[in-house]
């Protein structure tokens, strides 16, 4: 027999946001196949930036000598930092989960989802038994998983992704991370506050290729000093010896370094998910490179079908993830007056050591787009509060046209970058000017912000030369 619903959304992170008292008369499914709540909750971001926060208390002995205070890391307990974190996080999955199962008119389906048409689709059980529902309307908030690349012997000697990592039982004395970008620098910095000796593994020139090349120097500076980077270079293949892993590592000119470590964590990107539910059933094809298409609606080229988050975006961000979920939970409730959404202005943080924040374009990329580029660079250090903490190396960086004086790119890496990101996010949302965010306003003295109200008047300045 098969079962009819209003709604069957398939993946329980952003999707399962939809859901609310105004969906109360609608009968609606769920379908997932792992852990209730998706990555974010589980195996991304709220539990790496809970491991943040102590590896910056373990590395702060260095900042603190530069103040006049000596600071001694005693020992990390690691078993009762990763028992801290996931002993609240997995009571918020479970409890999520049998709340919509206990919930009237919605019925969890645990399983993979293949659609069969475009208005049906068979759930596959853990116990080889199927459940095929049909349905009016469907979401595709699936998600995305981690690349793991071919490398020799990787499978043999066994790795982690950033879906495991932060659950094993002991810090390992040495790590090899593959992969330079927001995981690697993020677990880069968490594991070698926590005493790992890292080595990481770049096909670029360092971390974070994809910011701003200024951002991506200065973070590559840091994180120079306290991991072993490996930089043009990839894993060609992995061995145990005498119970010891063996990692060789070639660079750009063919030439060899073998490495030893006790752990391998591939931090090499993430794929999305939408291949795994046969959507060519629907009539529906991925585009080159794996996502679901869809129109500024969220809707795909099948009426009634949806989809959001990393399946149908690189934008692969919660917060993205989140305001799309809005954008269909309105189209679902109202579709005749459909909203449609708007990804020119995303911000984008990384949790390392330095905080890296973005939103907007990055200079290349703007002179690549035609515009007529003036940028502004402020050091942290210019202002009482960069006094302070004695940080004459961090700083905001600014693109604008010198067309229109609009600001087309923010780029800050230094403490509290995610916070001093904030309004130049919203300027840029509601098009306010440069010299409008640098001036019509007042910026508290002597606050760490006086370093975007300097970057934004010096900006300003270069502007009116025009």
């Amino acid at each position: 027999m098969t079962d009819h619903f209003d709604l069957v959304i398939i993946g329980s992170g952003s999707g399962n946001t939809i859901l609310d008292e105004r969906f109360a008369d609608w009968k609606v499914a769920i379908v997932e196949r792992g852990v209730f709540g998706g990555t974010c909750l589980n195996r991304g971001c709220i539990p790496t930036k809970m491991y943040v926060v102590p590896a910056d208390l373990a590395h702060s002995g260095a900042w603190a000598r530069r103040l006049g205070v000596d600071l001694r890391l005693d020992g990390v307990r690691w078993r009762e930092i990763r028992d801290r974190i996931f002993g609240r996080i997995d009571p918020i999955s479970e409890g999520g989960e049998r709340y919509r199962r206990d919930q009237p008119g919605v019925t969890l389906l645990r399983g993979n989802a293949r659609f069969s048409d475009d208005k049906r689709l068979v759930v596959h059980h853990e116990d080889a038994t199927t459940t095929t529902v049909t349905a009016d309307r469907f979401v595709l908030a699936v998600g995305s998983r981690p690349h793991v690349p071919d490398i020799t012997g990787l499978d043999d000697v066994g790795y982690h992704t950033s879906d495991t990592v932060m659950r094993i039982d002991d810090l390992p004395r040495r790590m090899l991370i593959v992969g330079g970008g927001f995981i690697a620098a993020e677990m880069g910095h968490v594991f070698s506050a926590f005493g790992v000796q890292v080595d990481v593994v770049t096909r670029g020139e360092g971390f974070l290729s994809h910011h701003d090349p200024d951002i991506s120097a200065r973070v590559t500076e840091v994180m120079s000093r306290r991991v072993r980077l490996h930089s043009c270079s990839t894993l060609s293949a992995v061995t145990n010896e005498r119970g010891h892993v063996l990692a060789a590592i070639e660079d750009a000119r063919g030439r060899f370094t073998k490495v030893e470590t006790d752990l391998i964590l591939i931090a090499t990107g993430r794929v999305p998910n939408g291949d795994q539910l046969d959507l060519p059933a629907t009539g529906l094809q991925l585009d080159d490179d794996g996502f679901i298409p869809t129109d500024a609606t969220l809707e795909t080229r099948v009426p009634g079908i949806f989809a959001l988050g990393d399946a149908r975006t690189p934008l692969m961000l919660k917060h993205v993830a989140n305001h799309e979920a809005r954008v269909v939970q309105h189209n679902l409730l109202s579709p005749t007056h459909p909203q449609r959404i708007s990804e020119d202005v995303v911000p984008e943080v990384v949790f390392g050591s330095p905080q890296v924040a973005a939103v907007g374009l990055t200079e290349p990329d703007a002179r690549l787009a035609g515009a007529d580029v003036v940028t502004a660079t402020r050091s942290y250090g210019a202002t009482a509060y960069g006094w302070a903490l004695e940080d004459d190396e961090d700083f905001v960086k600014l693109v604008a046209d010198r067309r229109d004086g609009r600001l087309l790119g923010a780029h800050i890496v230094g403490p509290d970058a995610s916070l001093l990101l904030q309004p130049l996010v919203l300027g840029m949302s509601v098009g306010v000017s440069v010299d409008q965010m640098a001036r019509a306003q007042m910026y508290p003295h002597p606050a760490l912000s006086e370093v975007v109200e300097q970057a934004l008047l010096e900006l300003s300045e270069r502007l009116e030369d025009r």
